[in-house]
C-alpha cells in the first residue's frame, strides 16, 4: 500500500541520506589518506628546506676558519712560530707527535694503496691500463731475468773476495759478462713479445715501443717480493 511504502523501505528518507551522506565523507576521507600516504617508499615534505652545512657548524659552534695557506716559506716559518709560542712544552709536544702519527698512518695508507695496485696512489711511471697489462704479463710468466739481482750481489761479494786472486777475480768478472748478455737478448725479446700484446689489446696506445720493452725489462729484472705495486696475478695465471 503507498501509505506503507515508507515503513518498507527502512524508515525516513533523511535518515537515508544523512547516511548516504556520512558513506561519502568517509570514502573521500579515506582517498584523502591514501593520497597523504602516498606510494611505498614515498617521503612526505618536511615542510622546511634541509639546513645547509655551514649553518649546522655554526649552530653547533664547531663552524671553522677559513684557512689561508702561507705564500712564503718565511710566512710558514712564522706561522709555526706563533703556534708554537701559543702553546706550553707539554701541549706543542704532544702536537707535534699526533702530528708524527698521522703524518705516519697516511704514508702506511698511501704505501699499501699503491702496493695493491689502487690507480689513484699510484706513481706516475705506473699509471695506465697499459702498464697494467705489462705487469701482469711479466708477473704471470717466468724469466732468467728473475735471478738478476741475486746473481749480481753474488758476483760482486765473489769479486770483492777474490782480489787477492787474481785469476778468481778474472774468471768472475767473464761469468757476470755473459750472464749479462744472455740477460740483455732475453729482455729483447720479452720487450717484442709485450710490444705485441699491448698494442694488440690497445692498439691507440700512446706509449712507444722502447717505453714499453724497458718498462717490462725492468719490472722482470726485480724479484717477485720486492716489486711495486705487488704482483695483482699468479704464475701462470691467463693475462
Amino acid at each position: 500500500m503507498p501509505w506503507k511504502k515508507d515503513d518498507e523501505t527502512g524508515g525516513d528518507p533523511a535518515d537515508r541520506t544523512g547516511t548516504a551522506g556520512t558513506a561519502t565523507d568517509d570514502a573521500a576521507a579515506a582517498t584523502d589518506g591514501a593520497a597523504a600516504e602516498g606510494p611505498k617508499g614515498y617521503t612526505p615534505k618536511k615542510g622546511r628546506p634541509t639546513p645547509k652545512r655551514n649553518e649546522v657548524e655554526r649552530a653547533a659552534g664547531t663552524r671553522r676558519a677559513h684557512y689561508e695557506a702561507p705564500l712564503t716559506p718565511k710566512e710558514a716559518r712564522q706561522r709555526r712560530k706563533d703556534v708554537k709560542n701559543s702553546m706550553t712544552k707539554e701541549e706543542f709536544k704532544e702536537a707535534k707527535r699526533k702530528q708524527r702519527e698521522e703524518a705516519a698512518a697516511a704514508r702506511r695508507k698511501a704505501n699499501d694503496r699503491m702496493m695493491a695496485g689502487d690507480p689513484d696512489y699510484l706513481l706516475a711511471r705506473d699509471q695506465g691500463k697499459e702498464k697494467l697489462l705489462i705487469r701482469n704479463w711479466v708477473d704471470a710468466h717466468r724469466y732468467a731475468m728473475n735471478f738478476f739481482l741475486p746473481l749480481a750481489l753474488v758476483v760482486i761479494v765473489i769479486m770483492i773476495v777474490g782480489t787477492r786472486l787474481p785469476e778468481v777475480a778474472s774468471l768472475t768478472s767473464i761469468i757476470m759478462m755473459v750472464i749479462i748478455l744472455a740477460l740483455v737478448v732475453e729482455g729483447f725479446f720479452l720487450g717484442r713479445k709485450v710490444n705485441k700484446v699491448v698494442r694488440a689489446r690497445y692498439p691507440d696506445t700512446n706509449l712507444g715501443r722502447w717505453t714499453i720493452g724497458f718498462y717490462a725489462f725492468t719490472r722482470a729484472t726485480m724479484i717477485r717480493r720486492m716489486r711495486s705495486p705487488a704482483p695483482q696475478v699468479a704464475i701462470g695465471d691467463a693475462v
